[in-house]
């Protein structure tokens, strides 16, 4: 479990660090570049973990071409949904939408995967979806509010909604497929879906544009496989309230790098988001949830 833990928290610092540098490019850089560029990239450290795991190019083949197409069209709306967000939204303000998610896969795992919900873990999620409420509370209250915020908070729970599908439908996967392979033919569709986006309008590949481009990308490739070895290892519904902890770098780079300061109620948000995680942790083995019968394995090397 420790270590399914521990890849996830992993995971969450490079999706933040990822979503801070979307932050940044969506000012000036349409969305649908992006994601180009963000999921074509991802696909090289992708193959360097498959040659490196010595599952290079097995793990390139996939008996279920339905299962990654469904996925990665689900992925590929979540990611724009997400980068919609973003360009309008803080960084910590986008991400608490994000997290909205983990608590629409803990109803989803149960319907589609038979995982066991346990009360102690229920009630964790709510006390860090209690947080995220107190992250939003003074944005989503200011009458000001502009076109442009409301429309990033519209993509934002758009995003949450397909997203809480999106990760049951990897646990899924992963019950017949290498959490690389997944990660592989994600990237793949949404590069398809990110380059049809060249006939509405790229901004010139300049030094200045290509590098952080590819920077998320990488981020987001070893971000990819991180997340999805995660959700081999533990079930969906443990693994949720851990993505709470994304919430303290998002503020800590929104800080860092836009000067964009927290108010106390955002601080109390934090702390209940933490605690999340911290009930989750000190859960007994008994009271943890149970991941429904694993379905026969493909080989995967």
């Amino acid at each position: 479990m420790w270590n399914g833990i521990a890849l996830r928290l992993l995971s969450v610092g490079f999706f933040a660090a990822m979503s801070a540098t979307v932050h940044g490019l969506s000012q000036t850089i349409p969305v649908g570049q992006i994601i180009f560029w963000r999921s074509f990239v991802a696909i090289l450290p992708i193959v360097i973990y498959m040659v490196w795991s010595g599952r290079f190019p097995n793990a390139l083949r996939t008996h279920r071409v339905k299962g990654h197409a469904v996925r990665g069209i689900f992925g590929g709306i979540s990611m724009t949904l997400s980068f919609i967000s973003l360009s309008y939204l803080p960084v910590a303000n986008a991400t608490a939408l994000a997290f909205l998610g983990p608590l629409i896969s803990l109803p989803a795992a149960a319907i589609l995967l038979g995982e066991q919900i346990t009360r102690r873990i229920l009630w964790a999620a709510l006390v860090g979806f209690g947080g995220v409420i107190l992250m939003l509370a003074s944005s989503l209250v200011r009458p000001e509010a502009g076109t442009g915020q409301l429309i990033g908070i519209g993509a934002g729970l758009a995003f949450a909604a397909t997203m809480g599908l999106v990760r049951v439908q990897v646990r899924n996967l992963t019950r017949t497929e290498s959490p690389v392979t997944i990660a592989f033919w994600f990237s793949v569709v949404c590069s398809g879906i990110g380059a049809a986006s060249y006939v509405l309008g790229w901004v010139p590949m300049t030094l200045a544009v290509a590098g952080p481009l590819i920077f998320a990308g990488l981020l987001g490739g070893v971000a990819q496989i991180l997340a999805t070895e995660a959700a081999a290892r533990v079930p969906v519904s443990q693994l949720a309230p851990f993505d709470y902890t994304g919430m303290i770098w998002a503020l800590g780079f929104d800080v860092l790098l836009f000067s964009v300061f927290p108010d106390w109620i955002s601080l109390i948000g934090m702390a209940a988001i933490v605690l999340a995680g911290v009930i989750t942790v000190v859960t007994p083995r008994s009271q943890r949830p149970a991941a429904a019968p694993p379905a026969p394995r493909q080989p995967w090397h």
